[in-house]
């Protein structure tokens, strides 16, 4: 009579847990390496930053979600100030997000009004950079502004209030809202290695006041 070989069987229970144990593996591989990847995305290329105050009005509002190019300028080096190789340097007329000057764990954003070696003088609420007036058609002129009359000569800021030159790496920021916004005028220049990057879209837009979504600024680009 012949002997009939046993075949040895592995249990449905333990072949059911490795299997588990192999699907929890590849979900935790997955997850981690696309947080890993979002990191570094947040640290080298866009960051999304939230619209707390009326300083940038009419171009950004109260409730804007925004995107900023950190990739533009060269982006930062972890847990440092230093930056890797850019495309272009920061240009007057670009919307930046920085480190606030006067508290560095709170992030700013206005324009680039000065770019180093400018001369920047204020006259009311007109700006001359280099011995010409800058056109500004995006600034907000508000009641306030038409209304007040200020004694002729009369400047009361502490930067641009005679002809300043913008130090070397360092730039003159303003807001749009004139009226309504901590800026250079105050607090004085934004230093390079500040700059975190600049602003290029409005990906979402909430109205808090009114309770309801702001369609027509969704997806818009900021130049």
């Amino acid at each position: 009579m012949g002997v009939q070989e046993e075949t040895e069987e592995i249990p449905q229970p333990v072949e059911a847990a490795k299997r588990r144990k192999s699907l929890v593996r590849e979900y935790a591989e997955a997850i981690a390496f696309a947080v890993l990847l979002a990191l570094v995305i947040r640290t080298l290329v866009v960051q999304a930053f939230t619209i707390p105050s009326g300083s940038m009005m009419d171009t950004l509002l109260v409730g804007d979600y925004i995107l900023v190019n950190k990739f533009l300028y060269g982006p930062v080096i972890p847990l440092s100030d230093s930056h890797l190789p850019g495309i272009r340097d920061p240009r007057r007329g670009d919307i930046i997000v920085f480190k606030y000057p006067q508290d560095e764990k709170r992030d700013f954003i206005k324009r680039i009004i000065g770019t180093p070696g400018d001369r920047v003088l204020i006259r009311g609420h007109t700006v001359i950079v280099n011995g010409e007036p800058l056109v500004e058609p995006y600034m907000k002129e508000t009641q306030a502004s038409v209304a007040r009359a200020d004694p002729p000569g009369y400047c009361g800021y502490a930067y641009g209030c005679e002809a300043t030159t913008v130090p070397l790496d360092s730039y003159f920021v303003m807001g749009d809202n004139r009226d309504n916004s901590q800026d250079s005028r105050y607090w004085g220049f934004v230093r390079r290695e500040k700059i975190k990057g600049k602003a290029f879209l409005i990906y979402w837009s909430w109205d808090s006041d009114r309770h309801w979504l702001r369609w027509k600024r969704l997806l818009n680009y900021i130049p």
